[in-house]
């Protein structure tokens, strides 16, 4: 099966590096500038089928308005015939949620200082009148100085015209608001600072405020708020998530209320985004004027047979910087949503002995043009669990494996991690010093 290369305008596109049910994510290369960007990448077909043109066309326009140093920037949005894309900024840093797992929990100063960067950039939105409704920790990046980065405003929504509550229920249950979960009309600016609250808990506890196996109890428990803070929270912090986490939202605490909180003030330096930026949103409206116009040409490169060659930027780009130990030592004792080993043994070999791993855990198996998508159901029974693995060549004789959770838990996918890699370890190339 051949291999094929796109260029999307001044873009050319790379590998996969996130998944989901509408949607993909590839690292792409700016030609002009060296500069890596993010690009997601949506079929036309699917949003004419559901009738979502304009929302989309609304919602990606504000979020290209909405710009500020925690979040994601959308620098554009580009169309085929076929496909939509937004080209979002590329964050080296990972998620805040693998600091989480690494570390168990963060010191209170340094989950103060991330709430506080979230609030800033949550109400930022606010102002702008969106609102996320699916934040967590895995929709946190970092970027290379440190800094959070708020991304993934697929789920993301603005009250109609007129109108002033939502009724859509969505998200991830261990963070929806009672509310929402309720099936009942409710204020998305309330709904998100309920989830600000479970994230700060998270950060400082290392382990959510609400995780029953079952979703009843699970709904039961946070329907009545029912949490204990840890003893190493100060009595500052357990005020203040006291008042977030209230299953009520109208007596719940707002953006303001917790800005001007003792514990919440401390070290806090505001992050403002520009207020006389300039945004242009000819591109958008380009776009979506007529869906099924072609406004960019894809062109193809083709290559040999086989996975596709990982060049040397993609690869350099994609291990954050010339560290390149993360794809070579897996004695770490944690791994990331994304994770990456390097095996010498052919890429047929790899997938084979991926597939019957996979198949030996019961989990659902489909293979094409050395793509591996498994599939099973997450131990909740809340969600369906879902992994892709995708070969690439890097040299003559070796190969990197990219690991990939496209649904499901990141805990889960964590547990998936490493008892594949215990069944697949003839395949995975431990280095050794002199190697």
């Amino acid at each position: 099966m051949q291999r094929v290369k796109k260029k999307l305008g001044k873009y050319e596109l790379g590998k996969t590096i996130g998944e989901g049910t509408f949607a993909k994510v590839k690292f792409a290369q700016n030609s002009e500038t060296g500069e890596g960007v993010a690009i997601k990448v949506m079929a036309k077909s699917t949003i004419l089928k559901h009738k979502m043109v304009e929302q989309i066309k609304q919602e990606i326009s504000i979020m290209k308005i909405v710009r500020h140093p925690c979040i994601v920037r959308l620098h554009e949005v580009l169309s085929s015939q076929t496909k939509l894309y937004i080209v979002l900024e590329f964050v080296t840093g990972g998620e805040l949620f693998d600091e989480i797992v690494h570390k168990g929990r963060l010191p209170e100063d340094k989950a103060r200082l991330y709430f506080q960067q979230l609030l800033d950039a949550v109400a930022h939105c606010h102002s702008k009148g969106v609102y996320h409704r699916d934040l967590k920790p895995e929709n946190l990046l970092l970027d290379s100085y440190g800094n959070l980065k708020v991304s993934d405003f697929g789920l993301s929504a603005l009250p109609k015209q007129g109108v002033d509550l939502l009724h859509t229920t969505c998200g991830t249950p261990n963070y929806v608001a009672p509310e929402v979960l309720g099936h009942r009309g409710y204020d998305g600016a309330a709904a998100d600072v309920w989830s600000c609250g479970v994230i700060l808990y998270v950060l400082m506890a290392g382990y959510l405020p609400f995780n029953e196996p079952d979703l009843p109890t699970l709904y039961q428990k946070i329907n009545a708020a029912e949490f204990v803070c840890p003893f190493w929270f100060s009595p500052g912090a357990v005020s203040l998530i006291q008042k977030i986490l209230d299953p009520n939202p109208e007596t719940r605490i707002k953006i303001e209320g917790i800005k001007n909180d003792p514990w919440f003030q401390k070290n806090y330096i505001p992050i403002q985004g520009r207020k006389d930026e300039k945004v242009s949103l000819d591109d958008v409206c380009a776009v979506f004027d007529d869906i099924e116009d072609e406004f960019v040409a894809e062109k193809s490169e083709s290559t040999n047979n086989g996975p596709f060659i990982m060049n040397a930027f993609e690869m350099i780009t994609l291990s954050q910087g010339l560290n390149l130990s993360p794809l070579f030592d897996r004695r770490q004792d944690y791994v990331k949503r994304q994770t990456r080993f390097v095996s010498r043994q052919p890429a047929n070999v790899i997938i084979s002995t991926i597939e019957a791993a996979a198949e030996s855990m019961g989990l659902k198996v489909h293979t094409r043009n050395y793509k591996t998508r498994i599939e099973g159901v997450s131990a909740n029974k809340a969600v369906n669990f879902a992994v892709v693995l995708e070969v690439f060549q890097v040299a003559p004789s070796l190969y990197m494996v990219d690991v990939r959770k496209a649904a499901g838990d990141t805990l889960e996918y964590h547990r998936f991690y490493k008892n594949l890699c215990e069944k697949i370890e003839n395949v995975i190339w431990k280095s050794k010093e002199g190697d």
